[in-house]
């Protein structure tokens, strides 16, 4: 194998792993009652972040949702601020007072995260007519999930980005639950890529759970949105392992269903088709995780050393 494909496939490797690191850490401490507020985890969905951001450029935008830890770290966030912002210290993203469902960096990319589902696919209609009316050659993506494209301003934004050919790619994460319905209960159509033809756009879907196919697909959406035959819609089929937020029991899901899921993880996806095609020796891929665990290891260690917000900081940052 060429060295920067070896390089490029340990990239996208490393991603998964910081982001299955960083939030089965988030597991354990919420379990331990250190985080507070809601968590909503990523795991299962780690190989869509990774693949679509490593298309993308640090200029270029994104715009997240309340399940959004994956987005940031596949941008290029830093885990110790995201950790930092979990544990509600000043040295967090939003300086402690936003917490696991409101991070934003625009230095990295990132427009912001949203608690209110679809809240970010509007948000990203408006930065995809920015970069339109700038004339860069920047490209937007919007993540949010399945049951965000029942809401009114999915059908509003897709139709706007549409009629004004803007440089959008919309990611659906279908991870196949609105909460606790299924989406073959909540939509009547089979993929939701196909409501593009409605805006006729491109609609394209890709196996969520593997990177590859994930980067290809995201790739070629990217490229036809900055070369004006944009927007498009990508879906990415994949699975949220955890229940929606933590506290989430899951007793609307079958056992057999989870664990045919299980056998489709992302990472071990990766894993298998790396060592069956020689891509890396076993004890390289350990290498890799191991480095991950301590990288979150650090962040928690940040996040505790922190200090919190003053109470002078309850009037920074707000409009009146």
């Amino acid at each position: 194998m060429l060295e920067p494909q070896k390089k490029e496939l340990k990239s996208l490797f490393e991603t998964m792993c910081v982001i299955r690191c960083f939030e089965e850490k988030g597991v354990e401490l919420t379990a331990k009652g250190k985080l507070p507020g809601f968590l909503h985890l990523y795991i299962g969905e780690e190989a869509i972040a990774a693949g679509v951001c490593s298309n993308l450029r640090r200029s270029d935008l994104i715009t997240s949702t309340h399940r959004g830890h994956g987005h940031l770290i596949a941008k290029g966030g830093d885990v110790d601020r995201m950790m930092a912002e979990l544990y509600g210290k000043a040295t967090g993203y939003c300086g402690g007072k936003g917490g696991s469902m409101h991070i934003c960096d625009l230095d990295c990319g990132i427009v912001g995260a949203n608690g209110i589902v679809g809240g970010g696919i509007p948000i990203a209609a408006g930065v995809g007519f920015s970069i339109k009316y700038r004339k860069s050659d920047q490209v937007a993506v919007c993540f949010f999930g399945d049951g965000a494209s029942n809401q009114g301003g999915f059908h509003e934004s897709l139709n706007m980005a549409s009629i004004w050919n803007l440089p959008i790619v919309y990611v659906c994460e279908n991870n196949q639950y609105g909460i606790s319905l299924h989406c073959s209960k909540h939509q009547n159509v089979e993929n939701i890529a196909d409501r593009a033809k409605a805006y006729n756009i491109p609609g394209m879907i890709c196996d969520g759970n593997d990177v590859l196919d994930v980067k290809e697909k995201s790739s070629e959406a990217i490229a036809l949105a900055k070369n004006g035959q944009g927007p498009v819609l990508l879906e990415c089929k994949t699975y949220r392992i955890r229940g929606h937020a933590e506290g989430d029991g899951c007793n609307y899901r079958s056992e057999r269903e989870v664990e045919e899921w299980l056998a489709k993880d992302p990472l071990k996806n990766f894993r298998r088709q790396a060592l069956s095609k020689a891509w890396f020796a076993e004890e390289e891929l350990d290498a890799v995780w191991d480095a991950c665990v301590a990288k979150i290891e650090n962040a928690v260690q940040f996040a505790i050393g922190s200090s919190y917000p003053k109470p002078e900081a309850l009037f920074e940052n707000v409009y009146v």
